[in-house]
């Protein structure tokens, strides 16, 4: 498994593609070969790219639910939905695919953010206002996340 570290400020070209910073390059070095995936976020209005072999592991989580529940249908259907393989070029840029962009609201400013195994994708004014909107619960959502067991951190 792969924990990326960092958050970036870049900027998107007109047709969509975003250098990536050399300190984020060489820690996406070991699966930079194997490819990414990028889509929607559920909860944010930004993008998630996973390398490949983490949306494998996804992927085979999912694939254990019953798809002839409907709910499970619906879920993998809404979760799937935008789904784009994407490559980084050899000079180190991602294309964020046009509908992506447009469901992001991603503009020129971009930041790319490390969510432990992932990386987010967001447009530089909606980052900063997610931010924002979570400074004041921060401590609490902290305490309730992480402050349980002893045991649970170790």
């Amino acid at each position: 498994m792969i924990n990326f570290i960092g958050t970036y400020d870049c900027k998107a070209d007109v047709k969509g593609r975003v250098m990536l910073p050399v300190a984020l390059k060489n820690q996406m070095a070991p699966v930079l070969t194997d490819g990414f995936v990028v889509k929607r976020s559920v909860f944010q209005p930004c993008l998630e790219l996973y390398p490949m072999k983490e949306w494998n592991l996804l992927m085979e989580k999912m694939n254990k639910k019953n798809r002839f529940v409907k709910k499970n249908n619906d879920f993998i259907r809404r979760f799937s939905a935008g789904v784009k393989v994407v490559e980084i070029d050899a000079t180190g840029r991602l294309l964020i695919p046009k509908n992506l962009i447009d469901i992001a609201s991603i503009s020129k400013d971009v930041v790319l953010s490390s969510a432990i195994n992932i990386i987010e994708i967001w447009d530089k004014d909606s980052y900063e206002k997610v931010l924002e909107d979570t400074t004041d619960d921060f401590a609490a959502l902290a305490e309730e996340v992480m402050g349980g067991d002893e045991d649970e951190l170790s």
